[in-house]
């Protein structure tokens, strides 16, 4: 190792002295500051956690005043929603308040953002006031079975939160939705009414027996249990088609019977159909090949 070399070393193990040296005299001189600091820093984490109980508390009791006021179902998530974000914002903006952070300069910092923050939030207070006008217009409830008409969402409702819908499909996954755009566009609510109309569309054969193909296609509508007789039930021929004669039926179910129902009726008059021999048609392409001179 040259002279160099050593003198270089020598130079940065003594500017590591003198640093660690520095930092430790800051320590000892700041030693009750840091330690005011910590007590602070620990007290902060323990009136959050017990504001987090306290929090959960009131949560609980207001959901269950809800509950006795035999409000919708929907009106409880809604509400308990923005609770939660009320509270949990008073918490934090409290123990800071507590703890040596100048509340009056945050409000003016909020208040003098405020436009930028609506800017910034425009479609999460949409969505908010989407929420609002929901709970308010009731277009549907929790449990209802809605479908959103512009892009084809589907689904039975299973939360109304602060900014979004909740949905649960048929196959059991979950669609978000934000409220803005539930309230911004058209939307079907399929178990608005206790009862459902059920619409079949069935082919036959143009050779097959018309009359014999309603008549077993209405005795086995009238026949399930599900059928609710009083409603009128109908069977037509609903269209011409190009290689099928088109029979329409329709009869009424209750809304949470619609589903099985529908697919037991199809299944049914399928097997029928088959075993009175009347012919369900495909379509077919007939070539016609000129014969030779």
């Amino acid at each position: 190792m040259t002279t160099e070399t050593t003198n270089e070393v020598a130079e940065v193990t003594q500017q590591t002295v003198k640093e660690v040296s520095r930092f430790a005299q800051y320590i000892q001189d700041n030693i009750p500051t840091l330690i005011g600091f910590g007590i602070r820093v620990l007290l902060a984490l323990v009136f959050f956690f017990i504001g987090r109980i306290l929090i959960k508390w009131i949560r609980k009791i207001v959901r269950r005043s809800i509950e006795r006021s035999s409000a919708d179902k929907g009106v409880e998530q809604f509400v308990d929603s923005v609770l939660k974000f009320a509270l949990y914002f008073l918490l934090i903006f409290s123990i800071a308040s507590k703890f040596g952070v100048d509340t009056t300069s945050v409000a003016a910092l909020i208040a003098s953002g405020g436009v930028a923050i609506g800017l910034a939030l425009q479609g999460s207070l949409s969505n908010f006031a989407g929420g609002v006008l929901i709970l308010l217009l009731k277009p549907f409830e929790v449990g209802d079975y809605i479908i959103e008409d512009s892009n084809g969402k589907e689904g039975t409702v299973k939360e109304i939160q602060i900014f979004y819908t909740k949905l649960s499909t048929i196959d059991n996954k979950t669609i978000v939705i934000p409220n803005g755009m539930l309230t911004n566009n058209s939307l079907t609510n399929a178990t608005a009414k206790d009862e459902r109309r059920l619409d079949l569309k069935l082919s036959i054969s143009y050779s097959a027996d018309l009359k014999k193909a309603k008549m077993l296609i209405e005795n086995i509508i009238r026949q399930d249990e599900s059928i609710l007789k009083d409603d009128e039930i109908v069977v037509f021929v609903d269209d011409l088609a190009d290689s099928a004669v088109v029979i329409g039926a329709r009869a009424w179910v209750k809304n949470e019977e619609f589903w099985p129902t529908k697919w037991r009726l199809l299944e049914t008059i399928k097997l029928t159909l088959d075993e009175h021999g009347v012919e369900i048609p495909y379509p077919q392409l007939t070539v016609h090949m000129p014969k030779g001179n």
